[in-house]
């Protein structure tokens, strides 16, 4: 390299090593937009950053020119400096380029610009330009901020980079602390109030919120964290928006403002700007949807940002399903342990008791008919070691009795739940269950002891069915009570079922315990009712349908 004709070569060179010494953005840009005003003498130097639209992302400047700044921050200075391409632009007068034009009589004339590309070989990271100098600007001007420019897009580049890898650390320790939480054993409705909360401050959003399955076919917001959000928990999201559409394609977006929306579908969110939406996938399942917004003019979220979220809410979805799974686990585990420990209080307690009891009956009998009068204490005895034992026979069987009962006086919700989340960790299926509040409410009242235990045998063969017959992947079980009628419908993604086939055993069974309750049950191929994977409806799939009456 040659010194120019006023050697400025060595400036040139810290000017360039004091640009690219910095690894934050706006130390970087306030470096260049100096050393550009050192280089040339200009009183007034700027930067523009641009994002990948094209647009204005951060602008910083420097120096006391008021009236260059009121030129360049006119519309049609703006034109001007949108047209500086790969070659530096330099004007005697801002105004006499083509896009500049209606400038007011009498304004002066005092704009001599100089402005440049900030890019790396084809890609353009922004604008650097200076005006106001009293006295032109040369070819060594030119040259020099040039190169001032090229070494500002690798420090820009690399500012760029490591935010980035500082955003990526960050939410990764994020992803890492709500993981831990949910396996921790930490309840699935705390948990999900944590992601909200910690992925919005990660974020650096104002509003996140939590998009789950509601009743029937609607996914609701039930979670949302941020300001005021009172008016958004409880939103039915449209069917054709986009948290729809992301469940459906797996693959979170970006939206740039809420704001200019023309047709808004969730009009609580028009006081929004940019937003990002990423499926809380697991595996091929769609478990909701994690919306982050921020207020209208706040920065764009980045691609950087979408490919970590959609990355921390899939780790966030498969930590769910675990929790879940090990939960049912847990209350399967429960269940059986009382089981057995009822059952070895009947057939080894009880007979054991028994057995004693027995043995003392003997004794007594026989002092009672040996020659010699036995010592009434002794006797005494023998009859309160009897009473003892009848007592003590008593006491177990209404433990076991209520070892028993207690499982299977479960809710008869909670048994079908727990069925569906074994489903997923045993036979492999992403399983959801829907009922309303009134059949809830049914199913929690009494006199359904004769019931229960057929509903949550009928959920179980058809789970069972569509994992091993069907080969599904997805299954909904609904159940629903009206008009003194309870319908269980399980629909499944799977192959249908074969007409040729003989009905399986498992099917009659169930036909025959509906007939038991006056009902009946039906297997048909799903058609418009089947479901895909994201919980939306498609050709093919099996509906199994069963019916009891309630009385």
């Amino acid at each position: 390299m040659t010194s120019g004709p006023n050697g400025r070569t060595a400036p040139l060179l810290n000017a360039v090593l004091s640009v690219t010494s910095h690894l934050e953005l706006h130390e970087v840009l306030h470096n260049v937009i100096e050393a550009a005003a050192d280089l040339t003498g200009a009183p007034y130097s700027a930067i523009d950053v641009l994002d990948a639209a094209g647009e204005v992302e951060s602008h910083l400047q420097t120096g006391n020119a008021p009236d260059v700044h009121a030129l360049l921050t006119h519309p049609h200075g703006v034109e001007v400096l949108e047209a500086i391409g790969t070659e530096p632009m330099v004007l005697e007068d801002l105004i006499d380029h083509p896009r500049f034009a209606d400038l007011p009589p009498g304004h002066p004339r005092t704009a001599r610009f100089l402005g440049v590309q900030v890019r790396i070989r084809d890609q353009t990271y922004g604008r650097l330009y200076l005006a106001g100098k009293a006295e032109p600007f040369t070819a060594d001007d030119a040259d020099q901020v040039r190169m001032l420019a090229a070494a500002a897009g690798i420090a820009v580049q690399n500012a760029r980079l490591y935010a980035a890898a500082r955003t990526r650390e960050r939410w990764l320790a994020v992803g890492q602390e709500i993981t831990t939480t949910l396996l921790s054993g930490t309840d699935i409705e705390e948990a999900l109030e944590l992601i909200a909360a910690r992925v919005r401050q990660v974020a650096r959003a104002d509003t996140a919120v939590i998009v789950l399955p509601g009743l029937g076919q609607d996914w609701v917001i039930e979670f949302a964290d941020g300001d005021p959000v009172g008016d958004l928990v409880g939103i039915v999201m449209p069917s054709n928006g986009r948290a729809m559409t992301v469940l459906r394609d797996g693959h979170g977006i970006i939206v740039d403002s809420f704001a200019r929306a023309r047709n808004l579908r969730v009009p609580q969110f028009g006081r929004y700007g940019p937003s990002l939406y990423a499926p809380l996938m697991a595996g091929d399942h769609g478990l909701g949807v994690l919306i982050l917004l921020r207020h209208t003019g706040a920065g764009e979220f980045t691609e950087n940002e979408l490919t970590i979220a959609e990355s921390i809410a899939r780790q966030a979805a498969l930590a769910i399903t675990l929790s879940e799974s090990r939960q049912a686990q847990d209350l399967a585990a429960l269940l059986s342990e009382r089981s057995r420990i009822a059952r070895d209080l009947h057939d080894l307690a009880i007979q054991h008791l028994f057995a004693t009891g027995l043995r003392l009956g003997q004794a007594q009998q026989r002092l009672l008919g040996s020659p010699a009068p036995a010592p009434a204490a002794l006797t005494g005895d023998l009859e309160a070691a009897l009473d003892g034992v009848d007592e003590a026979v008593g006491q177990i069987r209404r433990i076991v009795h209520a070892l028993r009962t207690d499982a299977e006086n479960a809710p008869l919700t909670e048994r079908v739940e727990a069925e569906a989340a074994l489903g997923r960790t045993d036979l492999g299926l992403a399983t959801s269950v829907t009922f309303d509040d009134a059949t809830a409410a049914e199913l929690a009242a009494g006199g359904m002891e004769d019931l229960a235990d057929d509903v949550v045998a009928v959920v179980r063969e058809g789970l069972a069915n569509a994992a091993r017959h069907a080969r599904a992947g997805h299954v909904r079980v609904a159940l629903v009570a009206q008009a003194g009628v309870l319908t269980i419908t399980v629909t499944d993604d799977g192959v249908g079922p074969d007409p040729a086939a003989d009905r399986h055993s498992g099917l009659a069974n169930l036909a025959g315990r509906a007939r038991r309750h006056g009902g009946e049950c039906t297997l048909v191929a799903g058609g418009d009712n089947s479901i895909d994977g994201a919980g939306g409806h498609k050709q093919g799939g099996a509906v199994l349908t069963w019916t009891a009456a309630l009385t």
